[in-house]
C-alpha cells in the first residue's frame, strides 16, 4: 500500500489561514443616490432633485443610514430654490442634514448573491427640521450582478416636521403632503 503524503509549506499555511479568516464586507455605501420631491397644489407644481445623498447599507444587519444635504435640493425656478432654502419655510443654514437610520426588518429574505427584486419594510428614525419622527416604510432592493439598488417611494407630511411658512398664512403653493422618491446604488465588493 502506497502513502500518499501532502505537504504545505508555511505560505501555504499562512494564506489558508487567511482565506478563511478574511471577513466578508457587509457595510456598503452610495455617494451619488438620488431623491426628489414632488408637490401638486391648484396652484402649481413644485419638484426638486438632490443628487448628493449619501447611505449606507449593511448587507448582514439590515442597517441602512441616509444623510441628505438640505441645500442640495435643486428647483427649477431660482425663486422656488429661495423659498425653500429660506427660514421662513426649511431654514436649511439651521438644518443643514435630514437623517434616517433604519432597519430592514426581513433581511434574512434577501440573497445578496442572487439577482432579483425583493420587497422590504422598514422601521427607522427620520430627523428633518429638526424633528425625529418614527416610520415605517416599504423599499425595493433589486440585486443585478455586482450592483445593489434600493428604492422607495413615501409620502411625507409637512406638518409632521413643522416645516410650514412662518409669519402668516400658510401657502396654498406646496402640497400639505408630498411624494418622495429615492434610488440609491451600491457596488458589491469582492
Amino acid at each position: 500500500m502506497k502513502k500518499i503524503i501532502f505537504t504545505i509549506g508555511i505560505t501555504g499555511i499562512l494564506t489558508l489561514t487567511l482565506a478563511f479568516t478574511a471577513p466578508t464586507v457587509t457595510k456598503l455605501v452610495s455617494k451619488a443616490g438620488h431623491i426628489n420631491f414632488f408637490s401638486h397644489t391648484a396652484i402649481e407644481d413644485i419638484t426638486a432633485d438632490n443628487f448628493k445623498v449619501v447611505s449606507t447599507l449593511d448587507t448582514e444587519t439590515g442597517v441602512v443610514v441616509y444623510s441628505v444635504p438640505m441645500q442640495g435640493f435643486e428647483f427649477e425656478k431660482a425663486l422656488m430654490q429661495k423659498h425653500y432654502n429660506s427660514s421662513k419655510f426649511l431654514d436649511t443654514k439651521k438644518f443643514p442634514k435630514a437623517k434616517f437610520k433604519g432597519q430592514i426588518t426581513n433581511i434574512t429574505d434577501i440573497n445578496f448573491d442572487k439577482d432579483g427584486t425583493y420587497n422590504v419594510s422598514v422601521d427607522g428614525e427620520m430627523t428633518l427640521h429638526g424633528v425625529t419622527k418614527a416610520i415605517t416604510e416599504t423599499a425595493t432592493i433589486t440585486v443585478k450582478g455586482n450592483k445593489i439598488i434600493v428604492e422607495t417611494k413615501l409620502k411625507l407630511t409637512l406638518a409632521d416636521y413643522n416645516i410650514n411658512f412662518k409669519k402668516g398664512k400658510p401657502s396654498t403653493n406646496i402640497a400639505k403632503i408630498i411624494d418622495v422618491t429615492s434610488k440609491s446604488e451600491y457596488t458589491k465588493k469582492g
